[in-house]
Order: structure tokens, then sequence, then C-alpha cells
């Protein structure tokens, strides 16, 4: 077996495998469908090379180079096709006149007009004789040297950063137009290199091989194909384990230099799977064989930049649990700085007051204005409303289409801002905001993978910002509402208390006797003035922004002292039955977990009949993630019950069905300060009831109040 026959060999599956790889990430883009062509024409390739390498005869080698050539007739416009997209070179209809030209000349493949015969060179393999026609497929090969010459002119257009990628692939193409060539000279008659004895050795396998690499390498760390790679931990282990098996293939294929009688094909490819096998076996029960994953040369192949991604997508998947635009915005400042590392930025949002875009937040920091030339008929929104792009490239390496007349205005428009990058923020086809964004600070440009992930991030940004606009309104109607039903409330309420006062008043001032008044008047007008103590003090104690005092303490005690307060305060027969749960500890503000205990026993009591009991226990529940534990305090009554229409508005500040109870009727304020209390404690309080049957609260507290901590995203790079 001849070393050499091995390197097409490998060749074939490496292009095939990579040429599938790409079709099936994303089969609708043109430039996907063009490189799959073109590597299933290098596979062809390589196949045919491999076969030239070991025929034993003539006529198989005949029909090999025949049907090597059919495959690189199609491939030769391919490889220019494929440059022209890379290039983001208008493909005009001209390019299928040339696929239609090379398909005729692919005709006469199988025919004595474009090879005639074959002859063995001995360690060069067979090489095909050509024929007629062969010589204008030849020329043909003059579109190889043209299609690199068109990716050095538009590697002069772009910006120093963004060239990397861009020379990877012009070196990969200049490989194979080079070496591709030199595989022509023994079939046109030269077997010798000019000037010298070296005989001609076919090379462009070799070159086939390092392209589907180089192409690979590119994909991986520039994505110039229009595919997303996201390296996770399977991939990532893929990587290493194919590392291991090219590096064991190479050593292998070395020593078949020096002992070639030794190795057979199946000799290699069974020591090569062994191999295969043995580092999938390893990475699975000894992972710490392969790492940790941070070395510098995995870095450099595999690129450092993919873990970031995984904190985009993070990011993206929590934007549901915002709330407040403001905090949305500065989380969304951190990852844009500190993970995508963008030099600048600017937020533009419609303002909801003046309907007048303005300047909402920027990088480097800068003041909050109007931008009233901005409208929603703007070019910029015309531009992503009639081309339906998801976002507008100002540098020309991002732009996917020919630049046209409306895509000029829109940059035109937006060219103060000196962007890289600008995404829309639609809402049900109405704009409402843009998103600008500049160059990396690190000078590496923006992956397809980049630009996916921040047109997902900012069609979510969209929706969430609309989202919380929206609760924001609601809020404010129903801020509007409970400020109309409160002024009602209280102005019926006190009218009604005042009216006795009022008239205690009057028949004073007009000579009545004191024994007249103190009879019926005296007594109400005092206990309305009470009342109305009573009622302002709850008032002014909910619209207060507490602020809890938190201490740790014993929930137990807590409970027992409320309970005795209670008892003292009512004159109900009721029994009042806590269960022992011994010493419970418990991070709270005291004074405020009394006044909401309090309260809801002291409701428990009023719904409650004589002789009737209230049972009060305290429960360990759960435990958190963080080892935080959570007690239950529930009040259980089995008095009259609330009604179910009634159930879901005992929250609601000023809505009472209490009009008795212990002299003092309800002002639909207590429960509203209880649940206050427990939120403001991160707890969580719920009701229970059937009428005529009772009433169950549950008080859920934690243990600990955890503090919550600054955002922090981490730099990957």
């Amino acid at each position: 077996m001849k070393f050499a026959s091995l390197i097409p060999f490998f060749g074939c599956i490496c292009n095939l495998f990579f040429a599938v790889f790409v079709f099936t990430r994303n089969s609708r883009s043109t430039t996907n469908r063009v490189y799959f062509f073109l590597g299933l024409s290098i596979a062809n390739w390589n196949l045919g090379q491999f076969i030239l390498f070991i025929a034993n005869d003539a006529a198989t080698a005949l029909f090999w180079a025949r049907e090597l050539h059919f495959g690189l007739c199609f491939g030769i416009v391919l490889f220019f096709h494929l440059s022209l997209i890379i290039a983001r070179i208008p493909v005009s209809r001209w390019i299928y006149c040339l696929y239609g030209a090379q398909s005729i000349l692919a005709l006469t493949v199988f025919t004595p007009f474009f090879i005639k015969n074959v002859r063995n060179l001995g360690g060069s393999g067979w090489y095909a004789v050509a024929g007629p026609t062969y010589y204008i497929f030849a020329s043909s090969f003059t579109l190889a040297f043209a299609s690199i010459y068109l990716l050095l002119r538009k590697r002069k257009l772009i910006k120093k950063q963004h060239r990397r990628g861009l020379d990877t692939m012009i070196l990969a193409q200049s490989l194979l137009a080079v070496l591709g060539n030199n595989d022509i000279l023994p079939i046109i008659g030269i077997d010798h290199y000019p000037f010298t004895n070296i005989q001609v050795y076919p090379y462009g396998s070799l070159a086939a091989n390092f392209y589907g690499l180089l192409v690979a390498y590119s994909v991986l760390q520039h994505q110039l194909l229009d595919i997303h790679v996201v390296v996770g931990k399977v991939v990532a282990h893929s990587i290493r384990l194919g590392f291991m098996f090219f590096t064991g293939m190479i050593l292998l294929l070395t020593v078949t230099i020096f002992a070639p009688a030794q190795f057979t094909l199946t000799s290699v490819i069974s020591a090569l799977s062994i191999l295969l096998v043995s580092g999938i076996v390893a990475s699975v029960f000894f992972p710490r064989l392969f790492g940790s994953g941070v070395e510098s040369i995995e870095r450099r192949i595999a690129g450092d930049r993919f873990e970031y991604h995984d904190q985009i997508r993070s990011f993206i998947a929590s934007m549901q649990w915002y709330n407040d635009t403001n905090q949305l915005l500065s989380d969304l400042h951190a990852l844009l700085l500190k993970t995508i590392e963008v030099k600048h930025y600017q937020i533009i949002l419609l303002d909801d007051t003046s309907r007048v875009f303005s300047l909402f937040r920027s990088y480097p920091e800068e003041s909050v204005r109007e931008i009233p030339e901005l409208k929603k008929d703007s070019a910029i929104f015309s531009f992503f409303q009639t081309t339906e792009n998801e976002y507008l490239a100002f540098n020309i390496a991002y732009s996917a289409h020919s630049t046209r007349g409306e895509e000029r205005e829109a940059r035109q428009e937006l060219r103060k801002f000196n962007a890289e990058l600008c995404f829309p923020f639609f809402f049900e086809d109405e704009p409402f905001g843009l998103l600008l964004i500049g160059e990396k600070s690190n000078g590496l440009p923006y992956t397809n993978t980049d630009l996916d992930l921040l047109v997902t991030l900012t069609k979510n940004l969209s929706v969430m910002i609309n989202q919380i606009r929206l609760k924001n309104q609601i809020q404010q109607v129903q801020e509007l509402e409970l400020l109309g039903r409160m002024s009602h409330g209280m102005a019926h309420d006190l009218n009604n208390l005042l009216t006795p006062i009022s008239t205690f008043l009057q028949l004073s001032s007009e000579g009545a006797t004191l024994a007249d008044l103190n009879e019926d008047l005296l007594p109400v007008s005092l206990r309305n003035i009470k009342t109305m103590r009573a009622y302002i003090r709850e008032a002014l104690f909910f619209s207060q922004n507490m602020r809890p005092d938190f201490q740790m303490g014993r929930l137990d005690v807590v409970v027992a002292q409320t309970v005795d307060i209670v008892r003292s305060k009512t004159e109900k027969s009721v029994d009042i039955l806590v269960s022992n749960t011994g010493e419970v500890l418990v991070e709270m503000d005291e004074v405020l977990i009394q006044r909401m205990l309090a309260n809801i026993i002291s409701n428990a009591v009023d719904a409650s009949r004589r002789g009737c009991s209230i049972h009060i226990e305290i429960l360990r529940i759960s435990k958190t993630e963080q080892g935080n534990e959570w007690l239950r305090v529930r009040i259980a009554d089995t008095g009259e019950g609330i009604r179910p229409e009634d159930l879901n508005k005992v929250f609601t500040p000023y809505f009472t069905t209490k009009n008795r109870g212990d002299h003092e009727r309800g002002f639909g304020l207590g429960l509203a300060i209880c649940r206050r209390i427990v939120l403001l404690h991160n707890g969580n309080l719920s009701i229970t009831s059937q009428l005529n049957k009772g009433t169950t609260v549950q008080v859920d507290l934690p243990s600990r109040q955890i503090k919550p901590q600054a955002s922090v995203t981490t730099k990957s790079k």
C-alpha cells in the first residue's frame, strides 16, 4: 500500500462530512448550497485520486480518471461562485451561462475527445492522457485565480479586524488553485517540473485536504459561511477527539513511509478506528484526561468566544422576570459592555407621553434628548418594513445583499451615531425604537452567530419593553381607579361618621341640655371620633413607604404575645388554641409581624360564633437551594367563611364586607396591610375559605432574608 493513497482517502471523508454538515445547518442558504456541491466535487476528486493510486489495471483507472474530471468540470464554477458570494459581489445570470458551458464540457468527459487514455507514472499513480477538449477544461482553471483576485480586492475594502476570516479562505483557495493546476501537468504531457528531473507529484489531493480543514476553521472561528455553530460540552469533546484522531493519523501515516511493507489499508484503518474508540471511552469515563479546556492552543482552534454565547442566551431566557425597564436596560448595559464588548451603543425609544423618539440610554453616557427628525415613517423604519430585514449593517462586511436605495437612505439618516449595526424594536408591525451598536472593543468582527444572537436579543427586548410599559399603564389605571374608590369610600364613611358629631354640635349650639345630648348622641359621637382616628391611622400606615427593621427573633413568642393582645381586647367567647412548636427563629420586623398577625386573628374572631375555636400552628415546610428554611403560620377558624365571589377581592384596598364586630366596622385596609407586610418579608400570604365552614389563612415566611446581589456578567475574553 502506498502512503500517498491514504491522503486523498481521508480527504474524501473529511470534505464529504463537512459538506453535509454545512448543508444540514441551513439548507436554504445559497452560500451553503454552493459549498455543499463544491464539497461533493472535491470529495469526488479525492476519491478518484485514491483509486488512481491503488488501481491495478488501465480500464479501472480510465473510468475513475473520467469520473474524477466529470465532478471537476462543475467544481471550477462552484469554486468561482462561492468566492463571489463570500466577496458579496452580485451574482448575475451569466454565472448560469458558465454552469451551462461546463455542463456541455462535462458531457464529453466519457469520450476520447476529453480523455484519450491513461498511463501509470509509478509512484505518482495513474494519470489521464488529454484529448482535444481537455485543453478547454484546463483553460477554465483561470476562474480559480480570478476568484482569488476577487477575494483579495474584497480584502482591501474591509476593516483590518474583518480580514482574518477572509485570509484563511484566500489561503485555502490559493493552495487548491495552485496545486490543482500542478496535477494537470502530467495530463498534458509534462512529467517533470521545469528545469529539474523531479517527477510531478499529485499534490492537488493534499491541497483538497487542507482546503476542507481551513474552511472548517473559518466556519468555526470566523463563521464565514451561513451557519451558526455553538460549542457546547459535546461539541468541545468532539473537537478534542478529532484533534487526537488526526494527530494519530498523521503519525501513523508517517511511520508507513519508513516501513511500507508492514502496513496495509486494513491495518491502518483498524488502528485509527481503535484510536478513536479508545478516545471516546476515555472521554466518558476519564474526562480529566481531556483537561479543563482553557489551554491557549485549544482556544486558538475552537475559539474562546463561544463562552459568552451561553451568557447571552441566559440573559434572553431571564428577561421574562424583569418588571422594570430601567433594571432591564441596566443589565443589558453590562451584557453589551462586559460580555459582547462593544465600544459604544445607543438605545432610542418612543416616549409614551410626548410620542417623540428620544435617546433613552447610551454609552459613553449622553444626556437624554429628543430626536424629532426620527419618525415612524423615517427611512430607517421604512427600510425594515419594506425589506423585512432583521438588522441594518453600516459596515459592508455584514451586509447580506447589495446596497439599495432605501438602505443608503437609512444609513444616511443614522450616520451621526457612528454605529456598526442597527436593530429595530417593533410591536405588532409598529416601530418604537432602535438599538445601535458600535464595533467591538477587542477589534474582532461580529460573526453570523453573534448577529443571530443579537437579532434574538432585540426581538425579546421588544416584547419585554412593551410588556413592562403595558403593565405600567395598567398599574396607572389601577392606581387611578384605587384613588377614585378610596376617595369615594373615605368620603362615604367619614360622612356617615361625622353625621352624629355634626348633629351633636348643632343641638348643642341650639341650647339642648347636656342630659338630652348625653343620652344618645354623646356616646355615638365619641365612638365615631375614635373610629375616625383608627381609620386615618390605618390609611396613613397603608400609604407609608415602610422599611422593615429586620432582626433575628422568635416567631413562636411573637405569635403567643399577639394572641394575648387579641384575647384581652375581645369580648366574644372564642377559644384561641396555639400548637406548641418550640423555639422558631426568624429574621423579621417584630412590630410589623405582630400587627399582621393581630389583624388576621382579629378577623378570625369577628367571623367566629361564640363557643367556636381558632387553631394557630407554626410549621416548618421546606428549604430553598440556599439552605434557607421556610416557616408557615396557619390560622384556621370555623366561622362564617367568605363568599366565592368576594374571595378574590379581599386583598383589594377599601373593599370590605365587614359591617360589624367589637363595636368597630371594617374599612377594607386590614388584609391589604397584612399582604404588604408579608411581601416586605419576601413571603407569601394565601386564603382559602368555604361559606359557613370557616377560613384558613397561611403566612409563609423565610427564616432568613437573602440580600439581592448585584448582577454580574462574567467576561469571557
